[in-house]
């Protein structure tokens, strides 16, 4: 009992300490220490109050800086800068936008075989006149994806936009577009004739499948002024290996039958056609206007040919120009006279009538054009008068338009020339077309 009271008293007492300290006053800091801390807060303002000057002039000093660095970037990249799309006065062009199919490595040339021709113009409006600057500029051939410019841009574009479809080669490659100079300069004329340009790669291989040609001036070379750049036509670039399965267009007389259409070199039509003795365009035309049952046989032997193939050859054959020769042959009653591929042109006949004409001329002259077919190497050779073609040309036009009948040829007798179906006589000194001969007296005399 008396040790659960001394165990009491003793924590009693523990509380009241405890209590006690709880109570204490905190320490006060002393004068000197606050003194310290006043002065050093005062040292500390006074030393930014003295730099924030320095601060403000050096910031300000970089900010410029980046701010002018900034502005030399946009100006000098073409990319970050905003183009207005104002149509340019002055442009390049080419005189001779129209280009054929073209293999690689060999020159540039146009639909008549001339090279590239480029003139400087001034455009005001839809005047267009040749300019000629009172500097020389040089100009940069580049090869340009074939569906530049769209055709909403078809007139104007920014340099950007044109540089963007400019078309480098392939890794591993020659340069794409090669030229005889690295820039063509153009100095006192308004014109510049552009020679041995020749793509080194086919077209194949880009999304247009066409390739054009662009020039465009350089630009240290032109002073500050915009010069719109120029473009050709869209056109094919295929690999020279091709070359020698070229199709022609048009034929000539002397080609190769196999440059026709539809006709492979070495192929089963060409096959037939050169054991039948069909060598070359001329003899595929004149077969067509004397058999053209036996050529239609002779091409679609056992398999045939249809009608579309058939119409496909012929149409382009008759795109060849036959030139103006003229071969003569002779029966007993008519002397005939064909074209080079052995289409009848004129008939002189000893009948002094036309009805004399009228009852045997058909046959007899089916006849002598068969024999002259026949016997083609031994016909006499003349040259057709400019001025008969050309009236021809006129007389065959002008029956188009009036949708009449014309003669396939004109039967010349007894000074008398047979125009028309009906057997009309016109004395052979009036102006009848092309059915004058002028020369008449001078082939058969």
């Amino acid at each position: 009992m008396a040790a659960a009271k001394r165990i009491a008293s003793s924590s009693a007492e523990n509380d009241d300490d405890h209590q006690l300290r709880g109570k204490r006053p905190r320490s006060i800091p002393s004068f000197a220490s606050v003194i310290g801390e006043v002065m050093l807060v005062r040292s500390f303002q006074g030393l930014c109050d003295s730099l924030e000057p320095l601060i403000r002039r050096v910031v300000n000093e970089e900010v410029e800086r980046g701010i002018q660095r900034s502005m030399r970037t946009i100006t000098r990249s073409p990319s970050l800068r905003i183009q207005a799309r104002e149509p340019a006065s002055l442009r390049l062009i080419f005189t001779n936008t129209t280009l054929p199919m073209i293999f690689t490595c060999n020159t540039i040339l146009d639909n008549n075989g001339q090279q590239l021709q480029l003139m400087l113009v001034e455009k005001i409006g839809d005047q267009i006149t040749p300019k000629t600057l009172p500097y020389p500029i040089k100009i940069e051939l580049v090869a340009i994806e074939g569906d530049f410019p769209s055709p909403i841009d078809r007139d104007t574009w920014t340099p950007a936009e044109f540089n963007k479809k400019v078309v480098r080669e392939r890794n591993g490659r020659r340069p794409l577009l090669l030229s005889k100079e690295v820039n063509y300069s153009m100095k006192n004329t308004s014109y510049l004739s552009v020679g041995d340009v020749e793509f080194t790669d086919n077209s194949s291989w880009i999304r247009s499948r066409k390739f054009k040609v662009g020039a465009r001036v350089v630009v240290e070379s032109c002073n500050g002024v915009r010069i719109l750049e120029a473009v050709t036509d869209a056109f094919v670039v295929k690999d020279h290996r091709g070359v020698s399965y070229q199709k022609h267009y048009p034929p000539k007389l002397n080609d190769d039958v196999w440059r026709l259409e539809k006709i492979g070199k070495d192929g089963t039509f060409h096959k037939r056609l050169r054991n039948a003795g069909i060598f070359t365009v001329q003899d595929f035309l004149k077969l067509s206007v004397v058999d053209p049952q036996k050529l239609k046989l002779i091409i679609g032997e056992r398999t045939g040919i249809t009608e579309r193939m058939w119409d496909t050859i012929l149409k382009h054959a008759k795109t060849c120009e036959i030139g103006n020769k003229l071969y003569i042959t002779r029966g007993s009653n008519f002397t005939l006279i064909l074209d080079a591929i052995c289409q009848t042109v004129s008939v002189k006949s000893d009948a002094q009538h036309s009805q004399d004409i009228t009852a045997c001329l058909k046959g007899e002259v089916d006849q002598l054009v068969k024999n002259a077919y026949e016997n083609w190497n031994s016909l006499e050779v003349v040259e057709r008068p400019v001025d008969t073609i050309l009236q021809q040309a006129q007389a065959i036009a002008m029956a188009e338009c009036n949708n009449s009948d014309l003669m396939q040829y004109e039967v010349v007798f007894g000074g008398i020339i047979e125009v028309d179906s009906n057997t009309q006589a016109i004395n052979q000194n009036d102006e009848i077309g092309f059915g004058d001969w002028e020369t008449s007296d001078h082939i058969f005399n």
